[in-house]
Formats: C-alpha cells, structure tokens, sequence
C-alpha cells in the first residue's frame, strides 16, 4: 500500500508546485489597467486563469492531506 500512497504523495506534490507557479504567473501578468478597470468590467481572462490555477492548487493540497493521513493510519 506504501508503495502506491508515496508515488502518489510525489506527484500531488509536484502539481501542487505546478498550480502555484502557473497562478503566480497569471497574476504578475495581470496589469495595473485590468486591476484598476470599474466595477462592472467583470473579471478578465488572466484573473480567470489565476483563479482556476489556485482553486487547483487547493484541490492538489487537500487531496495531499488526505494520502498523508492514510500512510498515518497504515503505518500505526
């Protein structure tokens, strides 16, 4: 079961990495103009792809959470 549960842990943690550099990446191109528009602009497409990019990462991290606590139960 070990055997599954730590490959599996290595790769949420390198998309965890992935999601958080591709939302950090969005948000640096965001520019001053999209973030001062009014308030009925509506949301653009890198503030999109910014937000996607971290519910992801949040996603990644739960799911990480929970393969960590079943390689603590297992262990015990």
């Amino acid at each position: 079961m070990e055997y599954i549960l730590i490959p599996a842990l290595i790769i949420l943690m390198v998309l965890v990495v992935v999601s958080l550099v591709r939302g950090i990446v969005a948000f640096m191109q965001s520019t001053k103009t999209d973030l001062e528009e009014g308030e009925g602009a509506g949301a653009t497409e890198m503030q999109l792809r910014q937000n996607k990019a971290m519910f992801a990462r949040i996603k990644y991290q739960a799911l990480a959470v929970i393969v960590v606590g079943i390689l603590l139960a297992v262990s015990r």
